[in-house]
């Protein structure tokens, strides 16, 4: 066991042990206020006096290879670590409801814990995606504060994940509430290949009848939402992130789809004068982020917990320049040498704003043959990130403007967005825009996108703001910068029906004509954050 220890480190990078002789206590039973008790396994070096306690609560289960490894590596370096299912999940009591229970369940084994004579009274928090909002759920709360947050590839709301821009996030959606909803089974061996063809299913708020066999709440709750968001505002902690005190180390990548949360929580804490640093990789949710949160937060956990100074002296954002193989080095985020600079939809894409009034570009949108969408920030592993988009633009339902070649390097590095006047024919229709970089071969590969809901009046001309997705890219000397523009990015998310019916219970559909103007009077345009040093 010592030797798989010292390998396990050697294949992470991370320094030396202090021990290898660690040992685990299972099943501990911790009482909540309403008297359902949930379970925790405790792991620490052997013999060791009253210890600072790292506290990680899941919702996979806390036998999980990854987290029983990351136990070993945090025990190998003097920690002790409590591993805790939350409720409802393998032997602890109540029902699973995603994201309610957090915060009272949390602070109630933060108290626990606290008062174990093994623990001398320091607890921090560490973990990725859900893990990591489990630590918001309490940080922001708790009295005295957590001693350190270890915030991987997270957000201290998931909302604006469910429904970017207004839409419903599908894909994402419905592959995390299956995982969720056959937790406790073997996995089907076809279980992928179901929900995948599940995301066709209508109503959409039924398609975890067809994914899995049965009704799955979360998915239920999120589909039967769309249009009240209000429903989750118990679960949204962003509002007390900038009160938090906490040392916060955060990981993130540039194809998360929590990264837009995350960044505006590191703001929040570094706006407030906070210690905060972040990491953004060139990554997505998968096991290169879960890679770099692990070694972050051994490192986080020693300057907070045994007082390694040395690892606070980077600085507060380092990221990666995606095309450039550049890590930089920042004080804030964006960087101060971002400058945000139209880029103007004309007959092709120009950064002068044109002088003269154009046709639109026009396309319809057939909610029964959507727009399929490649790539991007997606939780299933492999189809994700960025992707060649020809087929997509090959297609008729969209609408493709291209720049001239570039005469220099062009750096992106911050948040971007667009703004857009928009007529659909039917007064209910998404937009769906993305910024794509042509390569010499002809290859367009996606860099950023966004996505908005529009309701409007019949004929009414809507001036779009969508969000897009922060980068940090280098499109390339000699390569061209794209935009896209679609009536839908199927099945990330769900299509458009096209006639303003709630999006969970939607069944018939409208072809729906968009027109996005162009030109004098409608200077639609995209805004990106050019980096020049």
């Amino acid at each position: 066991m010592a030797m798989a220890g010292r390998l396990i480190d050697r294949l992470l990078g991370l320094p030396d042990a202090t021990t290898t002789d660690t040992g685990m206590a299972r099943d501990l039973r911790i009482p909540m206020p309403d008297g359902t008790t949930l379970v925790a396994d405790l792991y620490r070096p052997r013999g060791a006096g009253p210890l600072p306690a790292v506290l990680v609560r899941t919702p996979y289960g806390k036998r999980q290879g990854l987290l029983r490894l990351f136990a070993g590596v945090l025990a190998r370096r003097g920690f002790q670590v409590v591993i805790q299912n939350v409720r409802g999940i393998h032997g602890s009591g109540g029902e699973f409801h995603a994201f309610h229970d957090e915060r009272e369940d949390g602070l109630a084994t933060l108290k626990w814990v606290r008062a174990q004579p093994w623990c001398d009274g320091r607890v921090a928090m560490v973990g990725a995606s859900y893990l990591g909002y489990t630590q918001w759920a309490i940080a922001p709360y708790a009295d005295p504060p957590l001693e350190a947050m270890g915030l991987g590839v997270t957000a201290s709301e998931f909302v604006s994940s469910f429904y970017p821009g207004g839409a419903l996030a599908l894909h994402n959606t419905l592959v995390w509430s299956s995982l969720m909803g056959t937790r406790d089974e073997r996995k089907h061996p076809l279980h992928n290949r179901r929900v995948r063809a599940a995301m066709r299913h209508l109503p959409v708020g039924e398609a975890d009848m067809a994914a899995i066999g049965r009704a799955e709440p979360f998915l239920r709750e999120v589909t039967g939402n769309v249009e009240s968001p209000e429903f989750w505002r118990e679960t949204d902690h962003s509002a007390r992130v900038a009160a938090t005190t906490s040392p916060a180390s955060m990981v993130a990548g540039w194809w998360d789809l929590f990264l837009r949360g995350q960044l505006r929580d590191f703001t929040a804490l570094h706006d407030a004068g906070r210690q905060v640093r972040i990491t953004i990789g060139p990554w997505g949710h998968d096991a290169k982020a879960l890679r770099a949160v692990l070694i972050d937060q051994v490192s986080w956990l020693n300057a907070h917990l045994n007082r390694d100074a040395a690892e606070l002296r980077r600085a507060p954002v380092r990221l990666y320049l995606q095309k450039a193989d550049r890590w930089l080095d920042f004080q804030q985020w964006p960087p101060p040498e971002t400058t945000p600079t139209p880029l103007y939809l004309s007959h092709g894409l120009t950064w002068d704003e044109p002088a003269q009034s154009l046709d639109p570009a026009a396309f319809t949108y057939d909610p029964l043959d959507p727009t399929p969408s490649v790539g991007g920030p997606l939780l299933a592993p492999g189809r994700g990130g960025q992707r060649d988009n020809g087929r997509i633009e090959a297609r008729g339902d969209v609408a493709v403007l291209t720049g001239p070649r570039l005469e220099r390097d062009l750096d992106l590095i911050g948040p971007v967005s667009a703004t857009l006047h928009v007529r659909t024919g039917t007064g209910h229709a998404d937009l769906f825009v993305r910024l794509c970089d042509v390569g010499p071969d002809g290859v367009s590969r996606n860099v950023t996108d966004g996505m908005l809901r529009i309701g409007a009046a019949l004929g009414e001309t809507v001036r779009a703001e969508i969000e897009m997705h922060p980068t940090g890219y280098r499109f390339r000397r000699g390569h061209r910068l794209r935009v896209m523009l679609a009536g839908g990015a199927f099945p990330r998310f769900a299509r458009n029906h096209g006639r303003g019916e709630p999006a969970g219970r939607a069944v018939a559909s409208r072809r729906v004509r968009i027109e996005v103007l162009r030109g004098a009077g409608h200077p639609s345009a995209l805004h990106l954050p050019v980096w020049a040093p």
